[in-house]
């Protein structure tokens, strides 16, 4: 699934590797140069596409693969691989009741085989679902009871503390807290990038680099986290968004569409007051046919991949013809067509976001950055699995998600958490770099004369959206990811090729 990363590449006859990028660059010959394809990649699918890396010629082994070197050739094979069954093939799992109590055993033995340590282990706790069946599993075999720990915000928008103290009160753990307010992530991001090793789109992994060092400031060494059950039991928004989008092109004529979208995002206070026809016309711009392969994620792909704007004009002309989307399409399985459109965007989420950020970026990098290894029971293959297997109405009811793991799990949680829908774990993105008390490399990465070295950005378009951000607060998600993900950028360039300067010829 892609828990740990490890990095390679060749000088000559000789072969580096590692498991931080960081190590191959103090190697004879190797030296950091940004990939403008991985880059693109980055701009519009959120990661690059394994084997690449942001790092031209420095590549990492893809997710449930293996290296063989022998007599100077170095080639990779898949040792297991994610599968679904045929959308036409018989259930597997007929009785709910049954395939519920199958997977509350298998999430049990997962958790229990995780819990095996010399030292104690701690959990994560975020006041949602996935981390609270965890946490609620873990609880009962901590023989000195369970430690747990959470990320707090000074944002309504963005915190969960009443969850994360219901939850830890309902378990009786040891709970403790770390407060990511403002000017938190802008003081640690510089930090972030150093340990993520690649440009990203959000500033989510900076509140998990401050709780990576809550815990090891608390003496452990090891925590569980929830990472893996949105993929496993189609938790996200995006799937039960591409259900809703899919039965506005099968029924164009019917007038509850815009008012479904809106049922999709109750945690965003600014669709509420938006009007039908913005929502239709918001959530409906995506000009994806229902056979695209990319169906259930053109709407993110396009509007991450509006960041694009910001590219300058070497940029542009070294990435002409190339488009991102359209080779992760040509890397599906053949099997992929014959899927149920549910599982396909399972597949998409969990063979590439998930190892390519979620577990990368925002998991491992930040949880290493502070010496702590992070463990995962929802992404025991025994159990992903099981879960590949199951009939997606099991997964996604109507537009109630994780419904078979809510129903296997509902003894062990208080009912607000059991019920509770799923609010993605966000944190504040060009806000935390603007204002009162704004750092002073923010204002030199993304100045005329930072960008114009760099040779990736336009620097007035850059200028044009600081600008903007500084003046209020960026509502819309093209801005903030094109913030974050040029600012980040400056940042890879000076951290690690020490001058900001880069070529922008394709590899």
């Amino acid at each position: 699934m892609g828990v740990r990363p490890l990095f390679y590449t060749r000088q000559g006859e000789r072969l580096y590797f590692a498991s931080e990028v960081k190590a191959l660059l103090q190697a004879p010959g190797v030296a950091a140069e940004i990939d403008p394809v991985a880059l693109d990649q980055i701009f519009t699918l959120w990661a690059p596409i394994a084997p690449r890396t942001p790092f031209r010629n420095i590549y990492e082994i893809e997710p449930a693969s293996l290296m063989i070197v022998q007599e100077g050739s170095v080639s990779t094979r898949p040792y297991w691989s994610l599968e679904y069954p045929d959308r036409d093939a018989p259930p597997r799992h007929g009785d709910e009741r049954a395939a519920a109590e199958e997977l509350r055993a298998l999430l049990t033995e997962a958790t229990r085989m995780r819990m095996r340590a010399d030292v104690p282990v701690g959990a994560y706790l975020s006041g949602g679902l996935d981390s609270s069946i965890t946490s609620a599993l873990a609880a009962g075999m901590a023989p000195g009871g369970l430690r747990t720990f959470s990320v707090t915000f000074d944002s309504a928008e963005h915190d969960e503390s009443p969850f994360q103290i219901e939850m830890a009160r309902a378990l009786g753990t040891h709970h403790s807290a770390v407060a990511c307010g403002e000017g938190d992530i802008a003081a640690v991001f510089p930090d972030v990038i150093r340990f993520t090793e690649r440009p990203i789109l959000r500033t989510a992994p900076a509140p998990l680099y401050k709780l990576s060092s809550l815990v090891r400031e608390a003496g452990l060494k090891v925590v569980l986290t929830g990472e893996g059950a949105d993929e496993v039991f189609a938790g996200y928004d995006i799937f039960k968004e591409a259900r809703v989008r899919r039965f506005c092109g099968r029924q164009p004529g019917s007038r509850i569409r815009p008012h479904l979208f809106r049922k999709l995002y109750p945690y965003l206070p600014g669709l509420r007051q938006q009007s039908a026809e913005y929502l239709f016309s918001f959530f409906g711009a995506s000009g994806a046919t229902l056979d695209d392969p990319l169906f259930s994620h053109r709407p993110r792909f396009d509007g991450t991949a509006a960041t694009k704007l910001f590219y300058s004009g070497d940029l542009r002309a070294t990435l002409s013809g190339y488009d991102a989307a359209e080779e992760l399409a040509a890397r599906l399985p053949e099997a992929f067509a014959r899927w149920h459109p549910l599982h396909q965007a399972q597949y998409l989420e969990a063979r590439f976001l998930l190892p390519g950020y979620i577990l990368s970026s925002q998991g491992d990098r930040m949880a290493m950055a502070h010496g702590i290894e992070g463990r995962f029971p929802f992404l025991d293959h025994h159990l992903v699995e099981f879960a590949a297997g199951l009939p997606p109405e099991m997964k996604l009811k109507g537009l109630v998600e994780k419904h078979i793991l809510r129903e296997a799990t509902k003894d062990l949680l208080p009912a607000a958490i059991g019920r509770r829908t799923k609010q993605p774990y966000r944190a504040p993105d060009s806000q935390s770099f603007v204002g009162p008390g704004t750092r002073d490399y923010v204002q030199s990465a993304l100045g005329d004369a930072a960008v114009s070295a760099g040779g990736l950005f336009n620097p007035k378009a850059v200028a044009k959206l600081h600008e903007k951000c500084s003046r209020q607060p960026a509502s819309g998600f093209r801005d903030n990811a094109a913030f974050v993900g040029i600012l980040s950028t400056q940042l890879w360039l000076t951290t690690f090729t020490g001058t900001g300067i880069c070529n922008a010829k394709a590899a």
